[in-house]
C-alpha cells in the first residue's frame, strides 16, 4: 500500500465535562506470573505512576475498589472452578494436578503466589466501575488492571484466570437494557463473545488478527445463534495493520453499531498487544492510533467503562495507557515524560511515544472494505435497538429502599471510597457434562505439577506464537532465576514483529462444551473446526469462502460451523515463552486513599533494555499483602 500518515492526536481543549472514576489497587504490582512469563502486571503500577506524575489525578476521582469475592465472582463462573483457583498454591499444587488438567491451569496460565488476590483486584475494578456507572456517580471508569478476556466460565485462557468483563456487564445488565462491548486486542476476545453468543442484550465487537494465532476463533462468520444471531460482530486481520487502515475500519464499523444497536453503555478493552513491537503482538499501531479508539468512542457520550487487556512490552503498554488516561480526562499532556518512580524504563528517547515501524501491512484496501461492507450488512439484520423489559433489581437478597441507596451513596463519597457495599444474588450455575477440558503440556506442564492424560493432544498455547525478533527470546529466557549476562546487542522489544511469517504454522484446536451465564437466554456458543470451510449452512452471512479466497489470496482462513446451535468448539492455540516477571519495586504516595511502599534504586541503570534485562535477572516473589 501507499505510504500512509500519522492519525492526529486527539483533540483535547483541557476542559473535560465527564466525571472520571479511576480504580487503581498498589497491591496489584507486587503478583508475578512466574519467572519467564510475559504477563506482567507491573506495567499496571508504571502506568499509574506515569498518570500521578502527569498530574491527571486532578481530573478524576481515584479510587481503591474492594476485591471481588468468591461469591461476586461465581455470578458467571463455576463454584468448583472459583474454588479451586482460591485453594491451589505452588506448594499445594501438586496435590490438584487432576484439577489443573481440568481448568487448563500450569501452561500459559501456571500458578502463583497471590493468584486468587490477583484476580480479586482485577475483576474489583471492573465490578465497582460498572456499579458506580449503573449508579450515576461517573461518565467513564476506568481499570487498566482488567480487560481479561480469555477466560471461561470454567476455565483458564491465554493468562486470564477470571473474566473481569463478563463480571462488570453482567453489573450493567442489571440496569441497561442493552451493552455494547468493543475490543482492540490484538488476540480475539473469545471469552466474552462465547459468554453473550445467545443473547441480544450484549453485542460484542472485535478487531483482531485472525488465522494461524490464539485463540483461533473469532472469524467473520461468528456472527452469534439464536436470540443472539447478528450480535456477535468479528473483524479479521492480518499482520502489520497501521493506523490509518485501523482507523479507516473502526470509526464506520463502531458508527453503525452505534447505529442500529443503541447500547446504554459501552465496555471498551484496550488492550496494548496491538501495538508496534509487541512480544505477542503482530499489528503496527501507534500510540495514537491506539489512543483514537478510545476518543471515538468517548464521542458518543454513553457510560463507559474503560478497561486494560493484553500488552507485553511494559514501557510501551504504560506509556499508551498514560496517554489514553489523559484523552479520557481530556487534558492534553506534553511528549516529555515527567520524572517518575520508573523513569529509567523509558530510555534512552524518555517520550510519550510508541512509534509504528516499516512492517509490512498485508492488510489491503479491496480486503478491509469488503470485510467492513459484509459486517456493516449485518449489523442491518438485527433488530434496531432490541428492548427488554427491565424491573428493578435490589442490591442484597433482602431488596433495598431509596433511603438505604441513598444512605449508600453517602458512605461512598463521603467516608470509605475503598469499599463496595453492594450485594448480589446467587446465580443458578448448571454445568453441561463434558464442559471441561483436559491440559497436557508434557514438557511446562510437568514442571507444574500437571499430569499427563493418556489419550489427549497437545493444547497448543497464545505464547506458541511470538514476535520471533523479541529482545527475551534467549536460551535461558524461561529459567526461574536466568544466569546474569550483559545487554544484548542489536536486541531492541520496540522492533516490530517483521517476522511474523515464520511463526508457528500449526494450530492446536480443543472442544469445549460452554454453558453462558443465565440470562434468559437459550443455550449455544461458537464452534469451529479445522476443515475447510463452506458456505454457512443458512445463508446468513452471504459471503463464502471460496469468494474470499478467490479475490484476495491467502485471506482469512475460514474454518466451518458444523452446527449453529449446539456445542462449541473453541481453537485453542498457542503461547510463547518469555522474559521473568519484574522485582518487586516500590510504588510511592501517589494519592490519598492509596498505599505507599519502598523504592529500591535502579541508579546504574540507563535505558529501558538494561531495566528489563536487569528484572530477568532478579529471583522476586509477591509481597505480602498490607
Amino acid at each position: 500500500m501507499a505510504g500512509i500518515g500519522p492519525v492526529d492526536q486527539p483533540a483535547s481543549n483541557g476542559i473535560n465535562t465527564k466525571r472520571v472514576a479511576y480504580f487503581y489497587d498498589s497491591d496489584v504490582g507486587n503478583y508475578a506470573y512466574v519467572a519467564g512469563h510475559p504477563m506482567k502486571p507491573h506495567r499496571i503500577r508504571m502506568a499509574h505512576s506515569l498518570i500521578m506524575n502527569y498530574g491527571l489525578y486532578k481530573k478524576m476521582e481515584i479510587y481503591r475498589a474492594k476485591p471481588a469475592s468468591r461469591h461476586e465472582m461465581t455470578q458467571f463462573h463455576t463454584d468448583e472452578y472459583v474454588d479451586f483457583l482460591q485453594k491451589v498454591t505452588p506448594d499445594n499444587m501438586d496435590a490438584y494436578a487432576k484439577e489443573q488438567g481440568k481448568y487448563n491451569v500450569g501452561d500459559d496460565c501456571p500458578v502463583f503466589d497471590g493468584l486468587f488476590e490477583f484476580c480479586g483486584i482485577s475483576a474489583g475494578g471492573s465490578m465497582e466501575g460498572a456499579a458506580r456507572l449503573n449508579r450515576g456517580k461517573c461518565d467513564i471508569a476506568v481499570n487498566w488492571a482488567g480487560g481479561l478476556h480469555h477466560a471461561k466460565k470454567s476455565e483458564a485462557s491465554g493468562f486470564c484466570y477470571i473474566n473481569d468483563i463478563v463480571l462488570g456487564i453482567i453489573e450493567l445488565l442489571r440496569y441497561k437494557q442493552r451493552v455494547l462491548y468493543i475490543d482492540i486486542d490484538v488476540h480475539h476476545g473469545d471469552g466474552v463473545e462465547e459468554a453473550f453468543y445467545t443473547t441480544d442484550r450484549v453485542m460484542t465487537v472485535s478487531f483482531h488478527k485472525y488465522g494461524e494465532y490464539f485463540p483461533g476463533t473469532g472469524e467473520l462468520r461468528d456472527i452469534g445463534v439464536g436470540q443472539g444471531k447478528y450480535y456477535a460482530v468479528n473483524f479479521p486481520l492480518r499482520d502489520g495493520i497501521d493506523d490509518e487502515s485501523y482507523k479507516n475500519i473502526f470509526e464506520p464499523v463502531i458508527d453503525s453499531v452505534m447505529e442500529w444497536y443503541k447500547p446504554e453503555a459501552v465496555v471498551l478493552q484496550c488492550g496494548g498487544d496491538s501495538l508496534s513491537g509487541d512480544r505477542l503482538g503482530c499489528f503496527n499501531l501507534s500510540m495514537q492510533g491506539h489512543a483514537n479508539c478510545v476518543s471515538f468512542v468517548k464521542k458518543f457520550n454513553l457510560p463507559t467503562l474503560v478497561l486494560g487487556g493484553g500488552g507485553y512490552t511494559m514501557r510501551n503498554v504504560s506509556r499508551t495507557w498514560a496517554y489514553e488516561t489523559s484523552v479520557l480526562v481530556g487534558q492534553k499532556i506534553g511528549p516529555e515524560l515527567p520524572y517518575n518512580d520508573y523513569y529509567e524504563y523509558f530510555g534512552p528517547d524518555y517520550e510519550l511515544n510508541v512509534r509504528p515501524s516499516n512492517m509490512e501491512n498485508a492488510n489491503n484496501k479491496e480486503y478491509l472494505d469488503k470485510i467492513k461492507m459484509q459486517v456493516i450488512e449485518n449489523l442491518k439484520r438485527t433488530t434496531f435497538a432490541p428492548s427488554v423489559q427491565l424491573t428493578e433489581v435490589p442490591r442484597d437478597p433482602e431488596g433495598m429502599d431509596d433511603e438505604a441507596d441513598a444512605l449508600l451513596d453517602d458512605i461512598d463519597e463521603d467516608e470509605n471510597k475503598d469499599t463496595r457495599w453492594t450485594r448480589r444474588r446467587w446465580d443458578k450455575h448448571r454445568d453441561k457434562e463434558g464442559e471441561f477440558s483436559e491440559s497436557d503440556d508434557e514438557d511446562e506442564a510437568s514442571k507444574a505439577g500437571v499430569r499427563r492424560q493418556s489419550g489427549q493432544a497437545r493444547r497448543r498455547n497464545i505464547m506458541d506464537y511470538q514476535n520471533p525478533l523479541s529482545v527475551d527470546a534467549g536460551a535461558d529466557s524461561g529459567m526461574a532465576t536466568p544466569e546474569p549476562r550483559m545487554s544484548q546487542n542489536g536486541e531492541d522489544d520496540t522492533v516490530a514483529g517483521a517476522g511474523i511469517a515464520d511463526r508457528a504454522t500449526i494450530i492446536g484446536k480443543r472442544s469445549t462444551s460452554i454453558t453462558p451465564p443465565t440470562l434468559g437466554e437459550a443455550s449455544g456458543s461458537p464452534t469451529g473446526s479445522n476443515q475447510a470451510a463452506a458456505v454457512d449452512i443458512d445463508g446468513d452471512v452471504d459471503m463464502d469462502a471460496v469468494s474470499i479466497v478467490d479475490e484476495f489470496g491467502d485471506a482469512i482462513p475460514m474454518s466451518p460451523r458444523t452446527a449453529l446451535e449446539g456445542s462449541a468448539m473453541s481453537k485453542t492455540p498457542p503461547f510463547s515463552p518469555h522474559k521473568p516477571a519484574r522485582p518487586e519495586i516500590y510504588e510511592p504516595d501517589d494519592a490519598e486513599e492509596l498505599d505507599t511502599k519502598e523504592d529500591p534504586s535502579i541508579a546504574n541503570l540507563r535505558t529501558g533494555d538494561d531495566i528489563e534485562q536487569h528484572i530477568d535477572r532478579e529471583e522476586y516473589g509477591p509481597k505480602a499483602r498490607q
